[in-house]
């Protein structure tokens, strides 16, 4: 299994997954993530078989149709104009999403038992943090925080200026070893705001595990199976990255 996924390019009129990986793609045990693109007026209905699910907005605007209520998630222009609009859907769940307009939408799961109740996230429930300093400055945008209440899945938004750091002094959890480490499986999914951006994603160590240096543009998505991950977007390219983690 490749470390870095590139997208499918589907025209606007339709409907399809343009990127994802389950846990046995992955060879790993819990996340699993996929980038849906929704026509408009469009149906995508599933459920949430045995997981836990939390569906992001990227862009556009939706209805989600489950348990006999709707849920409005958006408008938004993309992920460089506004907050993000998500829910969490716990285990057995089934849904409907009716698109408004055409529509990004990321399917963040992992496996649970556990039955946490479904809740609406909007922009003003998100949290907002600058972290690091000079050209490690980023802005970090929470989803999922550690607190929230869910099982496995930790999520969030990461803007990093063009030129700057992200995911960084470099850190790893591929061990379990808490406080200090806990073992933590990672995708990284990126968006650009112009056409030919780019950045460099690091992988590597520690000790004689292999070392990656893996070219990131507009929608691929990057998994982060063990060591050291560190980010850097282009001069004058900003960039983000939907951050979704899962563990034990």
């Amino acid at each position: 299994m490749k470390l870095k996924l590139t997208p499918r390019n589907i025209p606007a009129r339709e409907s399809g997954v343009t990127v994802g990986v389950t846990p046995r793609q992955a060879r790993w045990r819990f996340v699993r993530f996929a980038v849906h693109q929704l026509a408009i007026r469009s149906r995508w209905r599933s459920a949430a078989k045995g997981e836990e699910i939390c569906l992001v907005l990227l862009e556009g605007f939706c209805h989600v149709e489950c348990d006999g209520q709707t849920h409005t998630l958006g408008p938004r222009g993309d992920v460089f104009s506004g907050y993000p609009h998500a829910i969490y859907l716990p285990p057995g769940t089934a849904f409907t999403v009716i698109a408004g307009a055409r529509t990004l939408i990321a399917e963040c799961a992992a496996p649970t038992k556990k039955r946490f109740p479904l809740r609406v996230i909007t922009p003003e429930d998100c949290g907002f943090e600058i972290r690091g300093g000079g050209n490690a400055t980023r802005q970090i945008v929470d989803i999922m925080p550690p607190a929230f209440a869910a099982h496995r899945l930790l999520i969030c938004e990461v803007y990093t200026p063009g030129g700057n750091w992200s995911s960084y002094p470099p850190h790893k959890h591929d061990r379990d070893a808490p406080p200090a480490e806990v073992d933590l499986e990672e995708t990284y999914y990126y968006r650009f705001r112009e056409r030919d951006a780019f950045g460099v994603q690091r992988l590597y160590g520690p000790r004689d595990r292999p070392d990656e240096t893996l070219t990131v543009r507009n929608g691929d998505l990057v998994l982060v199976r063990d060591g050291y991950h560190p980010f850097v977007a282009a001069h004058g390219y900003d960039a983000y990255y939907l951050n979704v983690l899962g563990g034990t």
